[in-house]
């Protein structure tokens, strides 16, 4: 082992250790790994940076923007609200259309988006049918990923080993190559939760009763404590406030008075503001405030301030519903924002929404929450207008909207669209059937029919693109290169060879299965595909059969992160949803990724014979 080797994978055992504690983002642990390559003399300059001129990552980036024009055109809302038609009163009916209709909308878009869409019906789906939301929420999580099986464009680790093909010089996969094998897969998984479902009970609600429905704004007023809590002020003329900005003024420090719209008239007519942080106030504003701080004398901080108590009709602005909207969020897991208060976030500035409750292990916490360290499982409850709150569902990467109460009007920004969604989405799918052009020309052709067809506009399309994961991928892929010039890889293939090579090329899949899912468990499931595609086709080589079935064995081995809720983003956002332990992943996930790999095994080889 020669010392380039030695420093190559000591540097892959730190990434690994990085991406593992989570202290630092993913995309700069991949930018931290390219600039680590070229110092030290291990790449050059244009081998560090070959990713970014790799076709697959451009692909990437336009499937990111074709699922935030179903998103935005109501497509997969629709496919939503026809599964609670056709389901009607039968759970296990529901199951089984739940499982397909996300396999099928995850095979052409993010499968952690289309979970996040999902995530609320089921919710809704459980309150009608009255059963605990934990037996719906592990098949969505399942079904987000048994989606990337489903197609080569379904998901990144795919598009990393058809690239790593192509490199060899040889023929990639076509559209459908991978679809036998998930659709194998989807009917096991399905069966498999038919039957497992009964052992998701989740964590119980010490009341007994089912916590996810959707709520009415009295029901969330009561959960999260906000009885009492709301107060209408009147800026009086000459008051100091006036001219002020809110963030100058420190009201919600000083007297946890935490504003959260104010009444202004405009053209003869009073509307409602939302307030942020550089708003400022004028005299005769009526603030809606969320007083937080139940010692604080009203009388006195009414008279300090020269503001005038307004009549409140309706509980905690209930009878503002047309303005003032009010939704339960829940952190994504990769969230950069994990740990810091909203004082540090800026929360209010950032958003134009406020946090006027947190639920922590299912009790809401009291008091004043500016300086709370946001934890995952925390839920979030927010006020603010309520185009500011769809925004945050649907165009943050940070937070999905997990409730609405029944008071919101769900619209789709551009719902009128929808026909040329589908339209666009279509064709680009048979593009890639026919070849007739490269698959990442397929795509930027639906892409820019989206946008002529005004399904997404650009800052829509720009902000829809998972730019880490973009980066990370690009990160990642001078690790393969690095392994391979250094010796590296042929060193794990000898390894490997010596582990089960004797046993032939079956028991071969079985190794790189387990290694893939092993690995799996520390880092994403696309940086597993970057570094296990030229271990695979090396090892084929090595042993002289056909280097395709062990490519796919890996591709479908990153895609099998059922495990652990932190296997896959898709799994961690159905933790809080599902009151799920981290040994429900392992009591379910286990057995299933062996089933998995059976299937793989087996399958893959007729298919595509050594």
């Amino acid at each position: 082992m020669n010392s380039e080797l030695i420093w190559v994978l000591a540097l892959l055992a730190a990434a690994v250790v990085m991406f593992a504690t989570g202290k630092i983002r993913m995309d700069a642990i991949a930018l931290l790994v390219i600039v680590a390559f070229v110092l030290s003399g291990t790449l050059t300059v244009g081998e560090a940076f070959s990713g970014f001129s790799d076709p697959n990552v451009i692909l990437i980036g336009a499937l990111f923007i074709i699922g935030e024009g179903l998103v935005r055109t109501g497509v997969a809302t629709r496919m939503g609200a026809w599964l609670i038609q056709m389901a009607g009163s039968s759970e296990i009916k529901m199951l089984v259309l739940l499982m397909l209709t996300v396999a099928g909308l995850g095979a052409f878009m993010s499968s952690t988006g289309v979970v996040a869409i999902f995530i609320p019906v089921v919710l809704s789906v459980s309150m009608r049918m009255k059963i605990p939301p934990s037996r719906l929420m592990m098949p969505l999580s399942f079904a987000g990923l048994i989606s990337g099986m489903m197609t080569l464009v379904a998901t990144p680790p795919n598009l990393v080993i058809n690239s790593e093909l192509v490199r060899e010089g040889l023929q990639g996969f076509s559209f459908f190559s991978v679809t036998p094998i998930g659709l194998t897969v989807l009917a096991l998984g399905i069966g498999y939760m038919l039957v497992m479902r009964f052992a998701l009970k989740g964590q119980k609600n010490e009341e007994g009763k089912e916590q996810w429905k959707r709520r009415t704004f009295r029901e969330l007023i009561k959960e999260y404590r906000l009885t009492g809590r709301a107060r209408r002020l009147a800026i009086r003329p000459g008051s100091p406030l006036v001219g002020r900005r809110l963030d100058d003024l420190r009201l919600r420090e000083s007297y946890g008075a935490n504003v959260i719209g104010l009444e202004r008239w405009r053209r003869f007519r009073k509307v409602i503001v939302n307030a942020t942080g550089g708003t400022e106030l004028r005299a005769r504003d009526v603030l809606l405030i969320d007083m937080s701080a139940s010692d604080v004398d009203l009388r006195e901080f009414c008279g300090e301030h020269m503001l005038e108590p307004m009549v409140l009709r309706g509980e905690y602005f209930s009878d503002q519903a047309m303005d003032v909207g009010m939704a339960e969020v829940s952190m994504v897991p990769e969230s950069a924002l994990l740990g810091q208060t909203l004082r540090d976030i800026g929360f209010r500035s950032r958003y134009g929404l406020n946090i006027v409750g947190i639920k922590r292990s299912g009790e809401a916490l009291e008091g004043t929450l500016i300086d709370e360290s946001l934890q995952i499982g925390d839920i979030l409850l927010v006020v603010g207008n309520w185009k500011q709150i769809r925004q945050l569902g649907l165009r943050n990467r940070d937070f999905v909207v997990l409730n609405l109460p029944v008071e919101e009007q769900d619209a789709s920004p551009a719902h009128t669209q929808a026909p040329h969604a589908i339209f666009s989405l279509a064709l680009m799918v048979a593009l890639m059937l026919t070849d007739e052009v490269p698959n990442a020309i397929a795509a930027i052709i639906a892409c820019l029919l989206m946008g002529k067809f005004r399904c997404i506009d650009a800052v829509s399309a720009w902000k829809s693109v998972h730019w880490p994961s973009i980066i990370l991928i690009v990160g990642m892929m001078p690790f393969a290169l690095a392994l391979q010039k250094t010796g590296g890889v042929d060193l794990i293939v000898r390894g490997l060879l010596e582990l089960g090579g004797g046993y032939g090329p079956h028991l071969m899949l079985v190794c790189l299965f387990v290694l893939c899912a092993s690995i799996g468990l520390f880092i994403s499931n696309t940086a597993t595909a970057v570094l296990m595609a030229p271990i695979a086709l090396a090892a084929a080589k090595s042993m002289g059969v056909s280097p395709y079935p062990f490519a796919m064995v890996v591709a479908m081995a990153a895609s099998a992160a059922f495990m652990t809720p932190v296997s896959s983003p898709v799994n961690t956002l159905v933790l809080g949803p599902g009151n799920y332990r981290f040994s429900d992943f392992v009591k379910i996930g286990v057995p299933f990724t062996a089933i998995v790999m059976v299937v793989c095994v087996l399958l893959i080889p007729a298919l595509f014979p050594f």
